[in-house]
């Protein structure tokens, strides 16, 4: 069965009932739990929504400076793709994840670990020394900034599926599970109910046969007494005739 006024289908015994009363606290208590879960993750999401908000204008920002400080350095120096491909070597930044435990559920965190080395220091040597490092410390802070967005977007996209689980659970517990439980402990103290009438008709009715049974064999026994009785007073009454009739009367004068 399904809907609110759906119940389960149970024998209606005490055993059922405290079982169910004892699901029916289980439930109350898991929707509890869960309530206060989505409301924590909710106050999270949004404030990560807030700061997903404030990083993409930041970004945007940062990219427009970056391209002003690249075309700077194009004017400046020309094309100097090639001088970077021919010192870059090993990677300047290295991004490193953890991560943080909200209410049970695990966001991951990125971080950005730069490292010293010798990139690009013989780059502008000859002109645009300025405009090289200025866009390469533009460009170091919008690599940041990306890391920290693509952070804060995973989270966001990992709340926003475990809030809309978490709420479908607590919409099942609230509007299927406890009102399916309610309505079968209202089912089986009912039935527990009509069973305790139906056991004190019958109780009744036994004991009325008793009674009558009883009535019965006190009028059986009553009678039979009585015939004893009368039986008994008839054989004295016989005897006390045979007495008279058998007198002798010898002594009897004419």
């Amino acid at each position: 069965m399904s809907g609110t006024g759906a119940r389960e289908n149970v024998f209606a015994t005490r055993m059922a009932l405290t079982n169910t009363k004892l699901r029916l606290k289980g439930a109350q208590t898991g929707h509890s739990l869960l309530a206060k879960k989505r409301d924590a993750l909710t106050t999270r999401f949004r404030a990560i929504l807030k700061k997903v908000d404030e990083a993409k204008r930041k970004m945007g920002k940062v990219m427009q400076l970056a391209s002003f400080s690249m075309a700077e350095v194009t004017y400046a120096t020309g094309d100097i793709s090639y001088l970077v491909q021919e010192q870059a070597k090993q990677a300047t930044f290295r991004v490193k994840a953890k991560q943080e435990n909200v209410s049970g559920v695990v966001l991951p965190a990125f971080e950005v670990e730069r490292t010293a080395g010798s990139d690009f220091n013989l780059t502008g040597l000859g002109r645009g020394g300025q405009q090289v490092l200025r866009a390469k410390e533009v460009y170091a802070k919008a690599i940041e900034t990306l890391v920290e967005l693509a952070s804060l977007q995973t989270a966001f996209t990992i709340l926003d599926e475990v809030i809309r689980a978490t709420n479908r659970r607590v919409n099942a517990i609230e509007h299927i599970v406890i009102p399916r439980l309610d309505n079968t402990i209202r089912y089986i103290m009912s039935e527990l109910d009509e069973m305790d009438r139906e056991e004190f008709f019958r109780l009744k009715k036994v004991q009325g046969k008793k009674k009558r049974d009883t009535a019965a064999r006190d009028a059986e026994q009553a009678e039979r007494e009585q015939a004893v009785d009368e039986d008994q007073l008839l054989a004295a009454l016989d005897k006390g005739t045979g007495d008279l009739l058998s007198t002798k009367d010898d002594d009897v004068i004419f």
